[in-house]
Order: C-alpha cells, then sequence, then structure tokens
C-alpha cells in the first residue's frame, strides 16, 4: 500500500495491521520485511537500495504490519516536524509488529532513537544499506537460494515507473549555519560518473521516461574526487555535472536537474536546455535575497550577480523554468531585510517558490544567533511572501493560455482527473496539467496539448488531434 511521495516529505511504504492469516502466510513464504520511507529523495533512493537488496536476496516485501517478519523505519532528521513524524513511525512499527531496525538521517542521532525507543532491533545512519542488511539478517536470516533473476537491473523502485530520481552524490561540504545535514550525511562522495550514467540507462531500459537528478549540492558533484574522468558506452566523461548532463542527454528521456547552487559552471547547463538536451528546468535553493541575511546563512550573498545571470540565461534559453527555496524570519531578519527578499521576487520573476518560516534545528549553529524572529512575525512575512509569489505564478500560468506544449502523463487523481506535467513541472512539487478530454491516454505517455485555461497554482490542456 504504496501512498503517493511528496517531494518535501515522502511517506512510502504506508502499512496496515488488517490481515487475520498472517501468522499462516508467516511460514508458508519467502521471510518478508516491511518497509516504510520518509524524507526528501535522497532519503527515497536509499530506501530503493535497500529494497533492491532485499528482493535480490529473495526477501519479500509487505505493506501489512502483522504479515511482515519485522519493519525498516527509513527517518528524516532535517527540522524538528520531520524528527517527530520519524519517532511516531517508529513507535507506530513497535506498537504494530514489535520489530523494528531504523535508518536514515535521525538514525545519525541514535541516542535520540534508542532513548525514546530502546527496544528497537538496530539503528544506523543514512546511505548505509549494508549496514541494515546486516541487522536484518542478525533477526531474520536470508533465504538460501535468492532468486536473482527476479530483480530488474534498474532495482526496486518506489516512484512510479515512468520517472526515477537519479541520486549523484551524498553529503555536503557547505556550513550553513541553518542546515545539520553534513553532520547527518557526511561529507561531500560523489559516484562515478559511469556508475550514475550506467544507472540510468538502466532505468531508461525499464520504461522511465523522466530522469530528475538529485544530490544535496548538484552543482558539485565530482569537486570530491577531482572531475575524475571515466568511461561509459565508449565515451570519456569527466565526473563533472555538465558531462553528466551530455551523457544523460543521449538516453532520449526528459532529464531535470534539482539541488543546482549558483557556481559559475551552471552556465554551461544553459545551451544544452536551448539546444533540448536536457529539460529548461532549474532548481536553485537561493534561501534569500539580504545580503546580511545570506551572510548570516554562510550562503552566497550576491543577490544582484544573481539577477545578472537569470536574465541572461533567459536570453539564451526563453523557455527556461526556475524553481526556488527561501527561508523567511532567519534570525536577525530586518523589515529591510525582508522587503529586500519582496523586491527579489518582483525582480527575478521566478516561475516556481517554495518557502517556510525559519525553525530551531538542535545542532545548527543558527540557533545561536542573536535577535530571533518571533512566530508571529515569521507567520506574517511568510504569507505575505507567499501571497507576492502567487501572483507572479499565476500571471506566468495565464500567458501560457493558448501554447501548445509536450506534456507527460502521471495518471488520475484521487478525485478521478487526468493529470499530466510540462518541462516546467516536477513531481509532487510543481504544478500539473489537469487534461480535458483524454480518457485513454496512460501514465507514462507523452502528449501534445493545447493549454485552454489557468488556475492559480495550474493549467488546463486539451490533447491536440493526431493525424
Amino acid at each position: 500500500m504504496l501512498k503517493c511521495p511528496s517531494f518535501d516529505h515522502l511517506s512510502v511504504g504506508a502499512m496496515n495491521s488488517s490481515d487475520p492469516n498472517s501468522e499462516s502466510k508467516k511460514t508458508n513464504q519467502a521471510p518478508k520485511v516491511g518497509f516504510i520511507s520518509l524524507g526528501c529523495p535522497k532519503a527515497l533512493v536509499d530506501s530503493e537500495h535497500i529494497l533492491t537488496q532485499l528482493r535480490a536476496e529473495g526477501y519479500a516485501i509487505s505493506t501489512d504490519y502483522d504479515e511482515a517478519q519485522l519493519v525498516v523505519v527509513n527517518t528524516c532528521g532535517f527540522i524538528d516536524s520531520a524528527v517527530e513524524e520519524s519517532l511516531e513511525a517508529i513507535g507506530e512499527a513497535l506498537d504494530e509488529n514489535g520489530k523494528v531496525i531504523v535508518t536514515g538521517c535521525l538514525g545519525a542521532r541514535d541516542s535520540l532513537v534508542q532513548d525514546r525507543y530502546p527496544n528497537v532491533l538496530a539503528v544506523t545512519g543514512p546511505h548505509a544499506t549494508a549496514e541494515v542488511m546486516q541487522a536484518i539478517h542478525r533477526h531474520l536470516p536470508k533465504p538460501h537460494d535468492p532468486f536473482m533473476d527476479l530483480v530488474p537491473q534498474s532495482g526496486i523502485k518506489l516512484t512510479p515507473k515512468h520517472y526515477a530520481y537519479l541520486k549523484i552524490s551524498e553529503g555536503c561540504n557547505h556550513t550553513c549555519t541553518f542546515c545539520i545535514i553534513p553532520d547527518l550525511r557526511g561529507p561531500l562522495a560523489s559516484r562515478p560518473v559511469d556508475k550514475v550514467l550506467q544507472e540510468a540507462h538502466h532505468l531508461v531500459q525499464a520504461g522511465t521516461k523522466e530522469l530528475l537528478v538529485v544530490s544535496q549540492d548538484t552543482s558539485a558533484y565530482g569537486l570530491d574526487i577531482k572531475h575524475k574522468t571515466q568511461f561509459w558506452n565508449n565515451q570519456a566523461f569527466k565526473t563533472h555535472m555538465t558531462d553528466l548532463a551530455k551523457g544523460l542527454s543521449q538516453l532520449g528521456v526528459w532529464v531535470r536537474f534539482h539541488y543546482v547552487y549558483p557556481y559559475p559552471h551552471v552556465e554551461e547547463l544553459i545551451p544544452l536546455m536551448a539546444e533540448g538536451k536536457i529539460l529548461p528546468y532549474l532548481d536553485m535553493p537561493l534561501q534569500h535575497a539580504s545580503p546580511n541575511v545570506l551572510k548570516a546563512m554562510k550562503r552566497p550573498g550576491k543577490i544582484d550577480r544573481t539577477l545578472d545571470r537569470i536574465q541572461t540565461w533567459r536570453k539564451h534559453c526563453p523557455e527556461l523554468t526556475l524553481r526556488s527555496t527561501f527561508i523567511v524570519g532567519f534570525p536577525g531578519e530586518t523589515e529591510q531585510d525582508f522587503q529586500m527578499l519582496l523586491d527579489f521576487l518582483q525582480e527575478a520573476q521566478l516561475d516556481r517558490v517554495g518557502a517556510f518560516a525559519y525553525s530551531p534545528v538542535a545542532g545548527a549553529k543558527a540557533n545561536a544567533l542573536p535577535n530571533p524572529v518571533p512566530e508571529t512575525l515569521q507567520q506574517e512575512r511568510l504569507q505575505h511572501f507567499m501571497e507576492a509569489q502567487a501572483q507572479i505564478s499565476a500571471d506566468k500560468l495565464r500567458q501560457k493560455i493558448g501554447q501548445r506544449m509536450t506534456v507527460l502523463v502521471d495518471g488520475l487523481s484521487e478525485d478521478h482527473l487526468l493529470l499530466a506535467r510540462t518541462t516546467a513541472d516536477a513531481p509532487e512539487i510543481d504544478g500539473v496539467v489537469i487534461l480535458d478530454g483524454a480518457d485513454t491516454a496512460q501514465a507514462g505517455d507523452f502528449l501534445e496539448v493545447e493549454i485552454s485555461g489557468a488556475t492559480e497554482h495550474d493549467l488546463i490542456g486539451v490533447p491536440l488531434n493526431s493525424e
């Protein structure tokens, strides 16, 4: 019973406890492991790796607490609300099943888990497939003869078949004062480019139509290994974001880049977008526009330079979609700082924006900064910010009415509307295209549509007759 993933907070592998015949199933089938995955797409990929290894070794995956012989919970530990949700998920799994292995970002703070739940079987940190499997082997020995041919080369995926996240590195070398990801996931550790391209190739062979490149800092890809050159498909590729993009562009599917920080070499992606080799889409977390706040965050502070670059990118690639995220109410943020952020929104005219009010994260250096912004004022600013951006986004959507676009069909919504996405829309975090009159379309289909209408966040499209 897999829930549809949400980009900012995934809840995958939800389980139930409603099978009265579970005891007989436990003894008559392969050993069954329940799995709950929380967190970001990077954590989702960790979950996929563990599930792939489980299937490779002959384990079965259960969506029922009673049927499972133990449960793995992949946790999130970034912000307080995510920590609490992870702890609640662990508690529920213990109550319903009793045998629980904890992994993921919250697992890096093992004392926090074990203090509340001393009876968990094991606790590991993030990207720890081997350690999780060792714990499973201790408490639920693997089958004697695993069926390797039952596992596709692309591995077990928790996303719909037509799109997949492609994680290219672990960890991060930045020291942003609001973030503890480096403490949880360690320093930057890039995957060899040939391994990434081979995984992408397998995914496309398995039916993937869209690859979403993710990491903590995609622009830094390869810095830790000095952009080492590897060979794939008889071609040389540097372990570098630009070469990776060129390699992925050969696979004939949509390629979308996330978490692209504004390093100088981002410019190298724009010609590839203009030529249609990768999607004209950049997810670039900027966090703020005030130099004072950015300095307090330990983030790059040349916002005027960023505006100039955005104008240049759009000049060379008018179809470019820019998504960003911002923190409102950071400690020390003044009314002048906040106004600078609002002014930036109007100048930058970003297509997609996410924002949240600053909240202290245990272990973050920002907790010690002076002049915290009162919560009520944070919420007022956040509402003002989102209202300003909503108007910008709505205006941009209305400008698309009458245009013809290629969309990728995602499937039916809960209220039975057929939904698709344009190149400007990443799954679960951006808008959708509500299709009118495409009853026979299936998830993973590409359609040509004409945009006939727009709401505040989404578009309405009519499929064009094929002749």
